[in-house]
């Protein structure tokens, strides 16, 4: 069970902010792109390599739509963990699944359904191979940064050696239990799982990404992301 592969994607959001009206509109991961839901391009994407075992989709326990969504995906299975947050909804799901503390686990977006396979390949290999605590895709920053203050620039940010994270990213199970727990106990907030890593000071690897795997966050994202699939 060495190297073991299972991803989580978490998908318990509303996705208020992709939405233009959010009363009316379905979660972000459950709207169509190229035909499909957001939710199954971003599913398919991390079947695209073999070695991504099973695939763990994390819900809110009031989702009605998930189960019968993925109810006929080989190697899904949908549990109700979602928390109000992001990181509780990876923290329930890594600690009420049965794996083993040598196991990598993967945590992917559902709002990241661009994922190109040869991303996802080489962070597996890099993380497999290499004696490294984990990875993360990331590109770097390509803009100009700007630090305002009551929407007026305060000041420019060296962009050098500045990344943009996304995912996947990957771990052994037992650093990333330990991360998300230390980091809970001490009541902080982290918005991806390598900053839990970090605050244990571990180093997790940086994977050259892609801008195909933008995440969905606004209302014309969609209309990128349907050009981009």
């Amino acid at each position: 069970m060495k190297n073991s592969l299972i991803a989580i994607i978490p998908a318990a959001g509303t996705g208020t902010r992709a939405c233009k009206n959010s009363i009316n509109e379905l979660p972000k991961q459950y709207r169509n792109i190229s035909g499909k839901p957001m939710l199954i391009h971003s599913i398919m994407s991390l079947l695209s390599d073999s070695r991504v075992k099973h695939i763990i989709v994390a819900v809110s326990p009031q989702d009605t739509l998930a189960e019968d969504l993925l109810s006929g995906v080989s190697k899904v299975t949908v549990r109700k963990y979602g928390g109000s947050t992001r990181f509780e909804t990876v923290r329930n799901t890594i600690n009420s699944i049965d794996v083993f503390d040598n196991e990598w686990v993967m945590i992917h977006d559902a709002a990241r359904p661009g994922l190109p396979v040869s991303c996802l390949s080489l962070l597996i290999d890099k993380c497999l191979k290499g004696n490294v605590v984990g990875g993360l895709l990331a590109i770097p920053v390509s803009n100009t940064l700007k630090r305002s203050t009551d929407d007026t620039v305060n000041c420019t940010i060296d962009r050098h050696d500045l990344w943009l994270a996304q995912t996947p990213q990957m771990f052994r199970v037992s650093f990333l239990r330990k991360a998300l727990k230390i980091v809970s106990d001490s009541g902080l907030f982290t918005t991806d799982e390598s900053s839990a890593l970090e605050f244990m000071g571990l180093h997790p690897i940086i994977v050259r990404g892609s801008l195909y795997n933008m995440k969905v966050t606004w209302p014309e994202d969609f209309e990128i992301m349907e050009k981009l699939i």
